[in-house]
């Protein structure tokens, strides 16, 4: 059996952002407990792991010791990718240093902005001056760097993108990844008139496009719609994800995808650590097709080999300017990636 891909949802969070939707809610003492049902979930499914990634929720706030645990729980194979996200108001220099004494080999620190004004909007618990000290810590420590950036904020300007990428270059972090701000139903950004009245698709377009040539410029270049690396250092648990490979999610909220089954977990923690065994759904018993195939790997930089119905079909694409075509490998353009979903409903659906 091949390695598979092991996401670990930590559901724990000091406070909820205003444009997050995942999973999340406050720790209430339960972090002994929950790892202990993490832990028996691992051993329930098996596996063995080439990628171990810890989301969130905020890992950064489970101690060491019970990412230790979780992680010598698993058949986690030598020179295995094992990723943490991190927010900066939780870092320490001592507590990265347990983590990387635990297993960890990665970290994937959430900045979103360097500007104060754009923090507070979002209402992240640090301020820029708390994210440098927090990516210099980290940086001191790990080989292996991510950091996220938010695009298309409300009222943002493309100066303030322009010195985040800056910022973040100069601390020499390997990859990065550049989110456009998506409002999602049922957050507080949603009912945020005075927020929501500040988003312009143009303006956020020209953000994008700029960010991608300045990372581009600066040694990042694009792999994946929101995803920049240094060359060797592309995020090996998410490409699971887009080369349509095997992955075990465990705890409230995630996903899996084994054999051809795709499932899902309800979000609830109680429920999760009151089952021996957590409840699964399944979403798609007949997973991994073409077609589901080519909607994955075209949000990557390399594209994919496409049939002639496709490559037909994508003519207009093409002609556009949202794409290009070389032989059968069909690729987005930094201007498709903007709207490859409608783009990929309409070529593939």
């Amino acid at each position: 059996m091949s390695s598979r891909g092991l996401y670990i949802h930590i559901p724990f969070c000091r406070r909820k952002c205003i444009y997050c939707d995942f999973y999340s809610l406050a720790d209430e003492g339960v972090q002994d407990e929950y790892t202990a049902a993490v832990i028996r979930n691992i051993r329930h499914f098996g596996g063995c792991f080439d990628t171990v990634y810890f989301g969130g929720g905020t890992p950064s706030l489970m101690s060491p010791e019970n990412i230790a645990r979780i992680l010598d729980s698993a058949d986690i194979v030598s020179g295995a990718e094992i990723s943490m996200e991190a927010n900066p108001d939780s870092v320490t220099h001592e507590k990265m240093c347990a983590y990387k004494s635990a297993g960890v080999n990665r970290v994937s620190l959430g900045i979103q902005s360097f500007d104060d004004g754009e923090l507070s909007m979002l209402s992240r618990l640090h301020d820029g001056r708390g994210a440098r000290a927090a990516l210099s810590a980290v940086r001191g420590i790990f080989d292996n760097v991510s950091a996220d950036l938010m695009l298309g904020l409300p009222f943002q300007k493309p100066s303030t993108v322009s010195d985040n990428i800056d910022i973040l270059s100069g601390f020499g972090v390997q990859h990065i990844s550049a989110y456009m701000l998506k409002v999602e139903e049922g957050t507080e950004l949603s009912r945020r008139e005075d927020l929501l009245s500040g988003i312009d698709d143009d303006v956020q377009a020209d953000i994008y496009e700029g960010a991608v040539e300045q990372l581009s410029q600066r040694g990042y270049p694009q792999y994946e719609i929101s995803n920049f690396a240094r060359p060797g250092f592309e995020c090996r648990h998410n490409l699971k994800y887009w080369h349509c490979e095997e992955y075990l999610g465990i705890g409230p909220a995630a996903h899996s995808f084994i054999g051809k089954r795709r499932f899902g977990v309800r979000g609830d923690i109680r429920s999760f650590m009151a089952s021996p065994v957590m409840e699964t759904f399944t979403t798609d018993d007949n997973a991994g097709g073409e077609t589901e195939r080519m909607m994955l790997a075209l949000r990557l930089n390399e594209g994919c080999d496409v049939p002639p119905d496709v490559a037909q079909r994508a003519g207009r694409y093409i002609d556009a300017g949202f794409m290009t075509i070389d032989g059968t490998r069909l690729r987005f353009t930094v201007k498709g990636m903007l709207v490859s979903n409608e783009i990929l409903s309409s070529l593939l659906m």
